[in-house]
């Protein structure tokens, strides 16, 4: 075996690796001397990353089985997922600066907390509001809300969660560049947002006369209520709290409608399977959200879409999905 060089310089040099920019995240790395054989070594120990993928020079390398390759998208989502699980979900993560003061806990007690557990188990349940909150994930044992929180039961979940509002824009005609004849935007937690935005949304629908049969007659909207309820509300739940700043947004034209929330595919779901497969960014806000009878957890809302379209005579929505972002188009029933 060669002498190895393990002077102070030469350490030096080795751990200036770390800091030359070309790994990133930076790693935890340490550099020493040891003995092996009986021969001086350097000894370089590097940490697994918590925060990966990791890039060399802007790449990033996987190594499946004696292979090592360049990874691909689906590599780099699997590696930004398994962070993701250790971190756990982002929904059920403490907002820091948040406490109980920012959560309506009125309306926690009167409104979620009987949905929630149901009104047998709160008849029996003495405990204090600390601990309930903390029991169902809107807040942390110590006091401080979780993203959860704020979004289900939060004064202003924006203060904390910049994006978690809904802006709603009726334009006069079928482009951006039309008139705006109404905008809004919804700040509130959920069961607040929920009654504004079915509010705004009946205020904006048409009727027409179409023939039933049997010389009948009955009134249709031009856009089912339900469906545009079912897309707002999954917006709601799917879209990506922590990383975008960006709304969920409805945008009402002359002849259509687009519903679009910041985040792409999540888990197993991707753009060629979405329609048969679920999965949930924000377990913790699905499950209230369920609870508060918003949305169905099992997969059915773009089926009950579909057939909410066409029972109204609607033609089938069009999604537009890529890697941060889902839109969603409904067509005006002719």
């Amino acid at each position: 075996m060669d002498e190895v060089d393990t002077r102070d310089r030469t350490l030096l040099a080795l751990t200036d690796m770390r800091d030359d920019g070309l790994i990133l995240d930076r790693p935890s790395m340490t550099v020493s001397v040891a003995v092996y054989r009986s021969k001086p070594v350097v000894r370089i120990r590097v940490e697994a990353s918590s925060t990966a993928p990791v890039r060399f020079d802007g790449i990033v390398w996987v190594r499946p089985g004696p292979t090592t390759r360049k990874a691909n998208r689906d590599d780099e989502r699997v590696l930004t997922e398994r962070r993701r699980a250790a971190d756990g979900p982002y929904d059920s993560r403490p907002a820091a600066g948040s406490g109980l003061r920012d959560l309506d806990l009125e309306l926690f007690r009167s409104a979620y907390l009987p949905a929630a557990v149901g009104p047998e188990v709160l008849e029996e349940n003495g405990r204090p509001v600390e601990q309930q909150l903390a029991s169902l994930r809107l807040a942390t044992p110590d006091g401080t809300a979780t993203a959860m929180g704020l979004i289900v039961a939060g004064y202003d979940p924006t203060a904390f969660l910049p994006g978690a509002y809904v802006q709603f824009v009726r334009y006069q005609g079928s482009d951006l560049d039309a008139p705006i004849a109404d905008e809004q935007e919804l700040r509130h937690n959920v069961m607040a947002v929920a009654d504004r935005l079915e509010t705004v949304l009946r205020g904006h629908l048409h009727t027409r006369i179409v023939e039933a049969g049997g010389f009948r007659e009955e009134q249709r909207p031009d856009y089912p209520l339900e469906a545009l309820r079912e897309l707002c509300m999954n917006a709601i739940m799917h879209r990506n709290y922590e990383t975008s700043y960006a709304p969920v947004r409805v945008a009402w034209f002359d002849d259509r409608i687009e519903v679009t929330n910041p985040g792409g595919p999540y888990g197993q779901v991707r753009s060629d399977n979405f329609e048969r497969v679920n999965d949930y960014r924000n377990p913790s806000l699905a499950a209230a959200m369920k609870s508060l009878g918003y949305v169905n957890r099992f997969g059915r809302g773009i089926g009950r879409v579909r057939a909410a379209l066409a029972r109204n005579g609607n033609p089938p929505a069009g999604y537009l999905i890529d890697d941060s972002s889902w839109s969603v188009t409904l067509r005006s029933a002719q």
